[in-house]
């Protein structure tokens, strides 16, 4: 049996707290109608995946953001409607990334976009007082900065390739079963984090 030596971590509801429905309810107070099942976080249309892997812009974003709805609204709007989802960090969980470095190469892949990366950056700063999430880690992978997301295979052999690490001896950690399957697919060794648990619980 191949021991672990590296252990990568999804970011939201493994380190921190989101809840999709804020956002969507955010957009629905601008006058979306139809966001939660045409435009929802979830459902990853076409203009989502291209913001999360760095395709486009934020301000293209915004723009396209506009075109669907009738009403006159500000890119500040949309970005804090946007960003409505993102909660707090589990300091506890982060407590406990201090002491698993100890013992383990600690990696964060993230499927994020460059809106969401400064908010949560300001968000963890308010959390904690420290100055970069980034600290925690040997390395961090964000989507929308590495140009791959989860749960695609080639996503996670570039974490391994660039990070140098060997999949056998590798656990990812996220709270999505169809990334988890994208992990285990790249020979990854995986656990789905279900709502209830936290990482300062589990035992490896």
């Amino acid at each position: 049996m191949t021991t672990i030596k590296n252990v990568i971590f999804d970011l939201g509801n493994v380190l921190l707290d989101i809840d999709y429905s804020k956002t969507i309810e955010a957009f629905e107070a601008l006058g979306f109608k139809n966001f939660k099942t045409d435009f929802a976080p979830q459902a990853m249309g076409v203009l989502f995946q291209q913001l999360e892997t760095g395709k486009i812009t934020e301000d293209h974003f915004y723009q396209n953001i506009k075109a669907i709805n009738n009403t006159v609204i500000s890119n500040t709007q949309i970005k804090n409607a946007w960003n409505a989802l993102l909660l707090n960090f589990r300091t506890e969980s982060l407590a406990t990334l201090e002491k698993m470095a100890l013992q383990y190469q600690l990696f964060l892949f993230s499927n994020t976009n460059s809106i969401h990366l400064t908010a949560f950056e300001e968000i963890f700063t308010r959390d904690t007082g420290k100055p970069s999430l980034d600290d925690y880690f040997t390395k961090s992978y964000y989507s929308n900065i590495i140009g791959y997301r989860k749960p695609d295979i080639a996503a996670f052999e570039f974490v391994i390739k660039d990070a140098a690490i060997e999949p056998s001896a590798t656990l990812f950690i996220d709270d999505l079963e169809v990334n988890i399957e994208g992990a285990k697919k790249a020979g990854i060794k995986t656990h789905l984090l279900l709502p209830h648990e936290r990482i300062e619980d589990l035992q490896l």
